[in-house]
């Protein structure tokens, strides 16, 4: 807040005639003007503060208005024949000045420019503000009017807020305090990005759920910041209970995000570290990078937004630009967040002048954005088709690291049977005499050589699919029939997965650590090498070509 107050002193002093500042927090900045316009050490000659607002007309203690000042003109008549050093807040204006569907009030803007020159040569100083939720200026007075941001509450101020919370009600006996300082800490980061106002009401709010404050509710403080999102068209707000357990595999990207978990706590910066700024995950369709980055919201406790490129450009011509400033701009006033764009290429992969140079311009802001962003919002780009992102995108300082989903292992394969049998398999009677052990997961992924994680889970409810045809327990046979009448991607799309493995073998990480990649099986090679049951004599999975099978791609860095 020393920025806004120091600005807007020092534009008072400069006598600048209009000033706008775009918020919805009304009674913080006038409490804030009228600090700086009391304080004879800011801006020498102290000024009076009246509002407008078009119900109640010109306001200001201990002062009469004129009858009438309801009506702008009239108001904007009586500011131009005030003597006395002030400060008119004038509360939204912005109908007046216009938008993309109506054209601006020509009288009223007519009037503003009449009355500029008056502030500026008056004997006493006098400003106008204008404060409104949005910002629209007419082309007439963007010379005459000058946009000041008033920014979100800081960190400290929402500890101010909660500290004040506490202090009210740890002494009433009703309601159990228990926040040590990194829980107070964790809570507070969750509630930047809110108004005063709404962070207040989301302690209070988590306070009388259960009668306690503690770490659990920083979901409740999320739950406000929701509602800014359901309010944005091109920002999505996904809730998510995935753990990252529920992951199969990739455990070295898993170990490269759980390091940075708390990058945003100020702990991080006593190492010095700044906040990361995002992976990119490109690898074979249906290998789990979307499945990974909705789970990075639960275990990192942050809002995950989603951003629908599609929606940036839909709407009317010209609003595009605007579509994805909104959009940046909602996913940093509620950092510490992360921002996941799905399939990037649909979105960025095709800049060009096709339409006229948006796509290009707005493809253009978006990498000045990952470049240059202080705000802690960490982002995670998917990608199927690496090739058609522009070069721009994936050369370092957009990007923390790029990491490449491969084909998963066997054991990797082990693993996603066991989580999908775990959640499917929970009713006693379907179950029957079927065991989910380490001896049953080891045989299915020893057949499902080539199968991506979607095409195990489809297999897994394929074969439930059968029991419950006949009304009866599932069975082995009814995973290897399945098994058997599958053609995974890895044969349908063998060139290009042959061709995403060279691009990533240089350029990318491999999510799998060394040690998964090294006992990849070779294609040929018996299922049953680990000692699990004895495979069916009838039928085998079709085998990806061995070229697929034998060579991994992206680099062999651990992490």
């Amino acid at each position: 807040m020393h920025d806004f107050s120091t600005s807007f002193a020092n534009l008072l002093k400069a006598r600048f005639p209009f000033l706008y500042v775009p918020t919805w927090e009304e009674e913080r900045v006038v409490s804030v003007i009228r600090l700086v316009a009391g304080d004879a050490s800011k801006i020498r000659t102290p000024r009076r503060v009246f509002t407008w607002t078009e119900t109640q007309g010109l306001r200001s203690d201990g002062w009469s208005a004129p009858e009438g000042t309801e009506d702008l003109l009239q108001a904007l008549d009586v500011i131009e024949s005030f003597v006395e050093p002030s400060v008119f807040v004038l509360h939204d204006v912005h109908p007046y000045f216009g938008n993309e569907q109506r054209g601006c009030d020509h009288k009223v803007v007519r009037k503003l420019r009449d009355l500029a020159p008056v502030l500026k040569g008056g004997q006493a100083p006098r400003s106008v503000v204008f404060v409104s939720p949005t910002l629209h200026l007419p082309m007439e007075l963007q010379k005459d009017v000058t946009v000041l941001e008033f920014v979100l509450p800081t960190a400290d101020e929402i500890r101010t807020v909660l500290d004040g919370i506490i202090q009210a009600n740890q002494g009433s006996g009703r309601i159990t305090i228990d926040l040590p300082p990194q829980d107070a800490e964790r809570l507070v980061k969750a509630a930047v990005g809110l108004t005063l106002h709404e962070a207040e009401n989301a302690f209070a709010r988590a306070m009388v759920g259960d009668g306690r404050l503690d770490a659990r509710d920083v979901e409740t403080v999320l739950e406000e910041k929701r509602q800014t999102i359901r309010k944005s068209e091109i920002l999505e707000f996904i809730a998510s209970d995935l753990d990252i357990a529920d992951v199969g595999g990739l455990e070295n990207l898993k170990r490269w995000l759980q390091k940075r978990n708390s990058a945003w706590m100020d702990e991080a910066r006593d190492y010095g570290l700044p906040s990361p700024k995002g992976v990119l995950i490109t690898g074979v369709p249906g290998c789990g990078k979307s499945l990974l980055a909705k789970s990075i919201g639960s275990a990192w406790q942050l809002p995950l937004l989603r951003l629908d490129v599609g929606r940036v450009f839909s709407g009317l011509l010209g609003s595009s630009e605007q579509n994805m400033r909104t959009a940046i701009a909602t996913a940093e006033a509620i950092a510490p967040s992360i921002l996941w764009i799905d399939e990037i290429e649909k979105g960025f992969g095709s800049a060009g002048d096709m339409d006229g140079g948006t796509s290009t311009r707005i493809f253009g802001s978006f990498l000045t954005w990952m470049q240059e962003k202080t705000k802690p919002v960490f982002v995670i780009a998917t990608a199927n088709n690496i090739n058609s992102l522009p070069p721009e995108l994936l050369r370092k300082g957009r990007f923390d690291e790029i990491f490449f989903v491969d084909l998963p292992t066997r054991s990797e394969r082990k693993q996603i049977f066991s989580v999908h049998l775990a959640k499917r398999l929970k009713n006693r009677a379907v179950l029957g005499d079927f065991a989910i052990d380490d001896r049953t997961c080891e045989y299915l992924s020893g057949l499902t050589e080539g199968f991506v994680g979607a095409e195990i889970e489809q297999a897994v409810i394929a074969a439930l699919f059968e029991a419950f045809s006949e009304r009866r327990a599932i069975r082995m046979a009814d995973f290897e029939w399945v098994i058997r009448n599958t053609v995974p991607l890895s044969v349908t799309q063998a060139e290009q997965i042959r061709a995403i493995r060279a691009w990533a073998s240089i350029r990318a990480v491999a999510a799998t650590p060394r040690e998964g990649r090294a006992e990849y099986q070779v294609a040929g090679d018996s299922p049953n090498d680990n000692g699990g049951p004895t495979p069916p004599t009838a039928g085998a999975a079709p085998a990806p070509p061995a070229d697929i099978s034998e060579a991994r791609g992206g680099r062999a860095v651990d992490f």
